[in-house]
């Protein structure tokens, strides 16, 4: 069946395959952002330009789409005014949310939908939670809840620090920093896997008023990972592990993407969205995972590096100093 979709956002990271896989299925799509990233809109899709605090936003509410899927929402004072935009202006209201919500460390090797919402460490992942809570203590608007975990397609997925000036030093010869020993398992998954399930979810009243996460099934070291990007510039990873703690204190903001989420393992059990959508398949295999990631990643460093950072110094200084306490 063909619906009329609206995505809020739509040329980002995970939301421009969806896009593209719902003009596959056939859906009407429209997508609103502030048309600031140069990104090829594939043919068919209808665009509006504006963001979240125009005045024009509010008009929505005038307008019906069958789907409204909203990938740019992080606060709890953002999803009060998506709550009253879109309450009877739309059958069903995507919120994406973050995998980053669920409790860390896990008390289960696998984490499923039942997994406790919290995370001590990072804002980022409390105000999902909250807008989360919001839309479930409210009954006018039907709802699907999407969490993704780490989805790669252009950026590039380095541990700790900045992923180009990460790549930089491997392409130096220079040591890049892994939060402990490197052997924790997280899951990463491609963009356009995580937007065929998605885009089945559209339209699904089994969907409704619930809540699932979409990722890969298998899980790679940190170590692993950074081989991988390695091996796709033709260089090795030369690692510096270092406790978490230890790189909290020289840079606390960190605490919230390490202690909130990367430090630990991350397995996910898909079967929940499986039930709904029907089987789907992701990669596992990381070179094939990582390719589009190297690829841009290649393009944005054919430009010139410029003088040396201050975190590329705090590098340095926090493995100089880690060196030190050993034996």
């Amino acid at each position: 069946m063909a619906l009329s979709v609206l995505y809020i956002g739509g040329t980002g990271q995970i939301s421009l395959p969806c896009v593209e896989a719902s003009l596959a299925a056939g859906h009407d799509v429209t997508i609103l952002n502030r048309n600031k990233t140069a990104v090829f809109l594939p043919k068919g899709v209808k665009s509006l330009v504006g963001d979240m605090n125009d005045v024009a936003y509010g008009e929505l509410a005038g307008r019906r789409f069958d789907v409204v899927a909203q990938f740019r929402l992080y606060t709890p004072e953002q999803m009060k005014r998506d709550i009253a935009t879109f309450t009877g202006a739309t059958g069903q209201y995507v919120f994406v949310s973050s995998a980053s919500v669920y409790e860390k460390p896990v008390r289960h090797y696998l984490m499923t939908e039942r997994t406790k919402l919290e995370n001590k460490y990072w804002q980022y992942s409390r105000d999902k939670i909250a807008c989360e809570r919001l839309l479930r203590d409210q009954d006018k608007l039907a709802y699907t809840i999407v969490r993704p975990s780490h989805t790669v397609r252009t950026a590039t997925p380095i541990q700790v620090g900045n992923p180009d000036g990460a790549v930089r030093r491997m392409i130096a010869g220079k040591p890049v920093i892994v939060a402990g020993d490197g052997s924790s398992l997280w899951t990463l998954t491609r963009s356009v896997d995580v937007a065929t399930p998605f885009v089945r979810l559209l339209g699904a009243s089994a969907a409704l008023n619930d809540d699932f996460h979409i990722t890969g099934d298998r899980g790679f070291t940190w170590n692993q990972i950074h081989e991988a990007i390695a091996r796709g510039f033709g260089v090795e990873a030369i690692h510096a592990h270092v406790p978490t703690e230890t790189l909290v204190r020289f840079n606390k903001e960190w605490e919230g993407p390490l202690l909130g989420d990367k430090t630990w393992s991350a397995l996910f059990d898909n079967s929940k969205v499986k039930r709904v959508t029907g089987p789907f398949e992701a990669s596992e295999d990381i070179d094939e995972i990582l390719r589009d990631s190297v690829i841009h990643a290649k393009e944005r460093l054919k430009a010139p590096a410029s003088a040396e950072s201050d975190e590329d110094r705090l590098v340095d200084t926090i493995i100089a100093a880690q060196d030190g306490l050993r034996p």
